[in-house]
């Protein structure tokens, strides 16, 4: 029973963190490149109203992917399943890692932008604010990948 439990909260957990990985995968592949071709305003405004809408919405989407990333962790040990284990705990490490480039870079910018966005006064530093937050999608998307990868070897070896 533990590990059907195991296999169900590692699905769950690879459903939500896909999330991420999806939205930071669109944001590195076509937004970035999108925003490259618009005015200064239009980015931030653009961006700023996406900072708007995801960071009330994804939060729980997050903190959902990283608490069953945990539990997967937490019953492959449990189980005995040392190789489930090793593989959900690269993923933890993958995902706190994610997080820390969020609130240490992403989130003070996507906070700056939300707020030319709702006032309309768009900073002068708009497009370095973009390019620094941009600079980091490589590093959001291979630790996604990885957590997805972990988590998907977490299954095949529970």
């Amino acid at each position: 029973m533990l590990i059907v439990t195991g296999q169900i909260i590692a699905t769950i957990a690879v459903l939500t963190n896909a999330i991420a990985y999806g939205t930071d995968v669109c944001g590195a592949v076509i937004t970035r490149s999108v925003y490259r071709r618009l005015d200064d305003a239009t980015v931030t405004i653009s961006a700023g109203w996406g900072h708007y809408y995801g960071d009330k919405r994804m939060p729980i989407i997050g903190v959902s992917g990283v608490i069953t990333a945990v539990l997967t962790l937490l019953i492959a040990l449990s189980a005995a399943r040392i190789g489930a284990a090793v593989a959900a705990a690269i993923t933890v490490t993958a995902l706190l890692t994610w997080l820390t480039f969020y609130v240490r870079i992403a989130k003070p910018i996507n906070t700056q932008q939300t707020a030319a966005a709702q006032s309309g006064i768009i900073p002068a530093d708009a497009r370095a604010l973009q390019d620094k937050w941009d600079s980091i999608l490589k590093y959001r998307v291979t630790l996604q990948f990885i957590a997805i990868a972990g988590l998907c070897v977490a299954l095949i070896l529970f």
